[in-house]
């Protein structure tokens, strides 16, 4: 099923300046348009939309240990709450919380990388408030935490 996201402002790139009036469209795990919340409803009739106080924008890389907590999974939810839906290899060396990331499809990578909204590309999205909290996390199209 596609989903559009719409937010008050969006993001292509981390560093990109946030534009008013866009949305993402995403079907399956992967980033379909962006485009116009307007254009986006006028070509897929019916579409869910999920709109969104905040900012919308890739979501970033974590670059460092995920977060303490009582178990693999809740290490997982907690970068997940950080908005991040990427860790680089080197800090999953416990077969445990590999396991765990690969169970939530966390992106697992040799380096850290730009993050990056990119037609085509993996949806990996979330939404931060203007004091920089999560709002929500998008992981391979699938929405993984959301505060209201």
């Amino acid at each position: 099923m596609r989903t559009v996201h719409a937010a008050d402002l969006l993001r292509l790139t981390l560093d990109d300046e946030p534009r008013a009036g866009l949305a993402v469209l995403v079907g399956g795990d992967r980033v379909e348009a962006v485009a116009s919340l307007a254009e986006l409803t006028a070509a897929y009739p019916g579409v869910r939309v999920r709109r969104w106080a905040g900012t919308l924008g890739p979501a970033p890389v974590h670059d460092g240990p995920l977060p303490p907590a009582p178990s693999p999974r809740e290490r997982v939810h907690a970068l997940f709450r950080r908005g991040a839906a990427a860790v680089l290899d080197a800090h999953l060396t416990d077969p445990a919380l590999r396991a765990a990331a690969a169970r939530n499809e966390v992106a697992v990578l040799g380096a850290a990388r730009p993050a990056a909204l990119v037609v085509g590309g993996r949806a990996d999205l979330a939404v931060f408030d203007p004091d920089g909290s999560c709002r929500a996390t998008v992981v391979a199209g699938r929405l993984v935490h959301r505060r209201s």
